[in-house]
């Protein structure tokens, strides 16, 4: 008997071996399986391409055929529409501009819900209204599948460099399946709560962002018409009090910062009509909470007057240049 034993210890031993190889391998395998992406811009190209960079098979689709020249010559399949994405991936990111936009591709004729399969996973990182986050949940749960919102910070520079925050709303025994996913994308995946906690992140992030480009814009233009070289009047704000992301990281005047939108005609980066978006976003949630918010309804007004006089496409930091261009310089 105990030679039997000594005998069984072994097999078990490397049976048990064996079986955590092949489980760890199978998982692993399955851990890469195909993750579907909508929306190929400023943002979701660089997104897609870190997924791919990390091993993950790509299924694709833009409502723009050109977008997804990039991501096609690096291995990733391109469909026609987000229902085909759906019917061929379980895990799908979804990067829009606004939410007429999440709406359609959720909902719309060729939308994930009229394909999605039962259990799929659901991963929006567009910047929309809270409540309509919550009524793609809604409507996902009808399908069988699990929505998540997870609105991302730190522009184009960190989705080409894989560093976005992302700010994650949704059932938390799903945060983890999540995770997996954002972190190939991003260097802080936070949990906010349930759906809609990831906009409302977002959306206090981007007025913050708003109201300080605009507080260092006109601190550089009053220090240059000072006399002030621009370079040494930064320098001094960011090793002062006065310092903030967009005098250190992403300064609005030309020639301060290589590397940046204002060293490029400000081309690239954020829109400032994305920025113009994002503060009716929070101003309607103001309206909606009873919550006081002057400088965010003023940073509004700005960036909606610079959509009017052509600075739509141009990114938010021109809001430099348009102060320049109010003085008549």
């Amino acid at each position: 008997l105990s030679r039997d034993i000594m005998c069984r210890r072994p097999f078990c031993t490397l049976y048990n071996e064996h079986y955590n190889r092949v489980f760890m391998s199978r998982r692993s395998m399955a851990s890469k399986t195909q993750v579907g992406f909508v929306g190929l811009g400023n943002m979701g190209n660089p997104m897609a391409k870190n997924l791919l960079k990390h091993g993950y098979p790509v299924i694709a689709t833009d409502v723009f055929p050109e977008s997804c020249k990039e991501v096609q010559k690096l291995g990733a399949q391109i469909v026609d529409n987000p229902a085909e994405v759906a019917d061929k991936a379980d895990r799908i990111i979804t990067m829009l501009p606004s939410s007429p936009n999440v709406i359609d591709v959720y909902t719309g004729p060729n939308g994930i819900l009229k394909k999605v399969k039962k259990g799929s996973l659901l991963i929006d990182s567009s910047t929309i209204d809270p409540a309509v986050s919550k009524e793609m949940a809604a409507a996902a749960e009808k399908t069988g599948a699990v929505f998540m919102d997870a609105p991302v910070s730190g522009g184009v520079g960190a989705a080409c460099s894989g560093k976005l925050t992302f700010m994650v709303g949704g059932a938390e025994e799903e945060f983890t399946a999540a995770k997996e996913l954002l972190s190939c994308m991003g260097a802080n995946v936070v949990y906010c709560g349930q759906v809609g906690t990831g906009q409302a992140a977002k959306i206090c992030n981007n007025m913050l962002l708003a109201i300080g480009m605009i507080g260092t814009s006109e601190t550089m233009n009053l220090g240059i018409r000072l006399g002030l070289d621009p370079k040494l009047l930064a320098k001094i704000l960011n090793m002062s009090s006065g310092r903030c992301w967009s005098s250190d990281t992403y300064n609005p005047v030309p020639g301060v910062m290589e590397g940046v939108p204002s060293g490029n005609n400000y081309q690239g980066g954020f829109g400032t009509q994305l920025m113009a978006k994002d503060l009716g976003l929070a101003q309607n949630t103001a309206t909606n909470t009873k919550t006081p918010a002057p400088l965010g309804s003023l940073a509004h007004q700005i960036y909606r007057m610079m959509c009017a006089r052509g600075y739509a496409n141009k990114d938010f930091s021109s809001v430099f240049q348009f102060l320049r261009e109010e003085e008549g310089q």
